[in-house]
């Protein structure tokens, strides 16, 4: 039986995937995850019921509580969020009770988009598009500290660029499922990019690939 169309785009913090994510949705009509808020939302909601993100037990109870309406949490998408996300993700216990959301999103039969860091090499591995979108450490700040100033963060792109630095190596470093390109997904480096013409790169790679599982079928 043919997989589902299932576009997995992985790469690391502040590489323009969510937003390619988002856009590749539009563009062939199909649901998005951004799998990144799963790991904020365990973080987030750890914290605020006094839990220690270094207790993988607590967040992978938190993890185990999630729902689709959990997401919706603006508190999810601030950089204090980004960090608690990176440090309750390294939990072999949290990623496992996570895997199984992530999975049933991947299998609708209709297809699915998903943006995180390990879609094509644990998540969705027969995924028949993947992408490993990436940019240089200090284009991937500037881009998170415009966005953190815009939602009105007071901090620093020196601060920014440190975080973007030590959640590379903590996410690269993780015993379980660390951030690597599958090694059939298609390196899509952003650095020079503005995001119409990153977004049009990925959807033509997108189109080859389905080409190719249109003609499996």
């Amino acid at each position: 039986m043919t997989p589902p169309f299932v576009i997995a785009v992985d790469g690391p913090a502040a590489s323009g995937k969510g937003t390619i994510a988002s856009r590749l949705g539009a563009m062939f009509g199909l649901p998005v995850l951004d799998t990144g808020l799963l790991y904020r939302a365990v973080g987030v909601l750890l914290q605020r019921s006094d839990g220690d993100l270094d207790d993988a037990a607590a967040g992978a109870a938190v993890a185990a509580g999630l729902s689709a309406a959990t997401l919706e949490d603006p508190a999810f998408r601030t950089r204090a969020a980004g960090e608690a996300a990176s440090r309750v993700a390294v939990h072999p216990q949290v990623r496992q009770a996570l895997l199984d959301f992530q999975r049933s999103f991947a299998a609708r039969p209709d297809g699915a988009v998903l943006d995180g860091r390990d879609i094509g090499t644990v998540i969705a591995p027969h995924a028949p598009a993947k992408l490993f979108v990436t940019a240089r450490p200090e284009v991937r700040a500037e881009r998170r500290w415009k966005q953190l100033s815009g939602q009105g963060e007071a901090v620093s792109f020196e601060d920014v660029l440190t975080d973007i630095r030590i959640r590379d190596a903590r996410d690269a470093g993780r015993d379980t499922a660390p951030l690597k390109a599958a090694e059939d997904a298609v390196l899509l480096d952003t650095s020079q990019m503005t995001i119409e013409q990153a977004a049009d790169a990925a959807r033509r790679i997108v189109e080859a690939a389905r080409a190719r599982w249109e003609a499996s079928r």
